[in-house]
């Protein structure tokens, strides 16, 4: 089996979050496990209303532009299995509330995100 990919959001904006999950459903797609652990303002990109983000509106570009948004985006990644987590003392700092998370996030700390990730890569966008 392919070594896990994790992959830490610690970025608020569009771009990464968005590119967060490109990598994040493009190797679930190719069978790797993949866990996405968002921390500080990279938890508004695991909340059921993300638009919140700064640079939000960018989505609508990038979706003009022929690319998946951030929705589709997040949906692949759930088919496909990714494992999401909003780091507990990142959603203090962030000043969002777990009730506000996407469906399926998990709240977790750094230990979770390692042992997710134990042997395999870790990306930091």
């Amino acid at each position: 089996m392919a070594e896990p990919l994790g992959i830490l959001l610690i970025s608020g904006g569009h771009e990464r979050a968005h590119y967060a999950f490109v990598l994040a459903a493009g190797a679930a797609a190719i069978g790797r496990r993949v866990c996405v652990f968002a921390t500080n303002a990279g938890c508004l990109a695991l909340a059921q209303d993300w638009s919140v983000m700064p640079d939000a509106a960018r989505d609508h570009a990038v979706r003009e532009a022929g690319v998946a948004g951030l929705d589709e985006l997040r949906e692949a990644a759930a088919e496909l299995g990714v494992r999401l987590l909003a780091c507990d003392a990142g959603l203090r700092m962030a000043g969002l509330d777990a009730a506000l998370l996407w469906r399926g996030v998990e709240v977790a700390g750094v230990p979770t995100f390692l042992a997710a990730t134990a042997g395999g890569q870790i990306v930091t966008l």
